[in-house]
């Protein structure tokens, strides 16, 4: 029997070094700044996966992807470096440096499960994640997925020990290294510019990959950007707002549902050609659907602001003021305005008119059929709805009245829980939050229940309207905020930077029923909004859409951007 030959005794002094290498590394003492360039190392290798497997499988053979790959490594660590030096102190800095592992932990977990990257808008996302959002993103997997990477960094973080310096000799060395790395950086960045510049502008997403230093650098823009920007000065736009002709000829005030829909896709909705039947309550209340309508962003802390703008996309991104919106101008015409959120607030919109929450712990305790741990379904928007308006002034619901729901509609991933049982046309669906783990057909089964139920509510809010046809001239508007990634693309949820966003996440529903007498009271054909269901819209066209309906004259009305203007006076 064949035996492992015995240790020599020359052996030995190598084994020794070995362990005395090891539990130096282990245990130290070291000077922090080797600590910093050895966590650096480790989130290179540990916390990158989701930007060398997309690298792959874009470079696809491997002679050039490895070399991007390498090429992008070099950057990520040169950076990585660069920015955690300027750490590099004492031991006092080490609750931060495990921090910043944890960090980089959960952002790779997401972007593994979600394909997002973490550019400012994703971190002001983060920021603005009510607990309802953010339970339903932590998993069991996410948990194990973080802590895969978590302990193992905290474990030496704790154990090493940190050699203590001069204060004036770690200066220059940790200034030293920051400017080596910084020319490691633009020297790699040179050397391989033919090949990753190139890729950079057709990929770029791939800058938002690079953990934790997109990650860092994101949240450190969120954060110092208005301390350097000008502060805007706030611009009033409805000093001359006034109700038009039609508020003295009718005998009954106008009451306007505006419906703000939260992640719900256009090519979804069964009115505008889906092949599954997701709008059979609307389908028998004969609405008016537009198929072709683009948002504003892509998520609602850019969506929602911009479509109560009077400034279009583009202008509103570019500000450099704040205005009044839509609310405000409706409200100094003389209408009574009311904003109801089921979801996470409205962004700044409803500032300065009366507003409330649907999913408070009033509700919660007074609706279980409808609300169940700290959230509510759309449903709930309804209840106590007259009382709410009787609440608002006398004297403005007699000229009219405006009422926002915000819905919680189809925010994910938690799908399922956008539906009620009884209201789940189709099954199974997926009921776990790491969509990537269910399966394509279960992915759209729960999301394709939630927009059944938003189709369930929105009819039920047109019933609504119709019992109250002998007090008010009733219509409704619906429009979603944005749209939503399943799967298409390897990409989930939503959030992608606009500009390189996939339709899916652009094309939102648009939804009008004026039969309860705004219609005729504005003149606006239904015909004629039907048969130009697919002139292209976009969020552009709701404020302006709005006071056309409304009839609120306003300097900051463009008739070329009502929808609805080429429907009114019965063409």
């Amino acid at each position: 029997m064949l035996s492992s030959p015995r240790p020599t005794p020359a052996d030995a002094p190598k084994r020794v070094h070995a362990a005395n290498a090891l539990s130096a590394f282990w245990h130290g003492p070291m000077p922090a700044r080797r600590v910093i360039v050895w966590l650096s190392l480790y989130l290179l290798v540990a916390a990158n996966w989701p930007l060398w497997f997309n690298l792959a499988s874009i470079g696809r053979a491997p002679s050039v992807y490895l070399f991007s790959i390498v090429a992008m490594g070099w950057l990520v660590l040169a950076a990585t470096v660069a920015l955690l030096i300027l750490t590099a102190w004492s031991r006092w800095f080490k609750p931060l440096w495990m921090l910043v592992v944890l960090v980089a932990a959960v952002v790779q977990h997401y972007m593994f499960a979600y394909r997002m990257v973490m550019d400012p808008s994703m971190v002001a996302n983060v920021l603005q994640t009510d607990p309802n959002e953010a339970r339903d993103l932590v998993t069991g997997g996410m948990l194990a997925d973080v802590a895969l990477v978590w302990l193992p960094a905290v474990a030496w973080l704790w154990s090493v020990r940190i050699r203590p310096e001069p204060w004036w000799s770690k200066i220059w060395r940790n200034l030293a290294i920051c400017a080596l790395a910084i020319v490691l950086a633009v020297v790699g960045l040179l050397a391989t510019a033919r090949q990753v510049m190139p890729l950079m502008r057709a990929q770029p997403h791939l800058r938002y990959m690079m953990n934790p230093v997109a990650t860092l650098y994101s949240a450190g823009t969120f954060a110092l950007r208005p301390m350097f920007q000008r502060r805007r000065d706030f611009v009033r736009i409805s000093a001359d707002a006034a109700l038009g002709k039609s508020h003295s000829a009718s005998g009954k005030p106008p009451l306007l549902i505006l419906v703000v829909g939260e992640t719900a896709r256009g090519d979804h909705f069964s009115l505008n050609g889906y092949s599954r039947d997701t709008n059979p309550g609307l389908a028998a209340r004969n609405v008016a659907s537009f198929r072709n309508v683009r948002s504003c962003g892509t998520n609602t802390i850019a969506s929602v602001p911009c479509m109560f703008s009077h400034l279009g996309r583009r202008e509103f991104e570019s500000r450099r003021h704040e205005y009044e919106n839509l609310l405000d101008v409706l409200q100094a015409a003389g209408l009574a305005v009311l904003w109801l959120d089921n979801q996470s607030g409205c962004k700044g919109v409803c500032a300065r008119v009366p507003s409330s929450q649907t999913n408070d712990a009033v509700h919660i305790a007074k609706y279980p059929a409808l609300c169940s741990g700290d959230e509510c379904l759309d449903a709930v928007l309804l209840e106590d709805l007259d009382a709410r308006i009787a609440a608002l002034p006398p004297e403005r619901r007699a000229k009219g009245v405006v009422v926002v729901l915000h819905q919680i509609g189809s925010h994910g991933p938690a799908y399922h829980r956008r539906s009620s049982e009884a209201h789940k046309r189709f099954m199974p669906e997926c009921r776990i939050a790491t969509l990537a783990e269910c399966s394509h057909s279960e992915l759209i089964n729960a999301y394709d229940n939630s927009i059944a139920y938003t189709d369930h509510v929105l009819a039920g809010t047109i019933d609504w309207l119709k019992l109250r046809a002998g007090r008010y001239d009733g219509g409704l508007l619906y429009m979603s905020d944005h749209g939503e990634s399943l799967g298409e693309y390897g990409l989930y949820l939503h959030g992608v930077p606009y500009d390189f966003a996939p339709e899916a996440q652009k094309h939102v529903a648009f939804v009008a029923w004026l039969d309860g007498g705004l219609g005729a009271r504005s003149q606006v054909s239904k015909d004629c909004l039907q048969a130009r269901s697919d002139v292209p819209l976009t969020h552009d066209n709701f404020y302006h859409t709005v006071l056309g309906v409304m009839d609120v004259r306003s300097q900051t009305y463009a008739v070329g951007l009502d929808a609805f203007a080429m429907c009114r006076g019965g063409s």
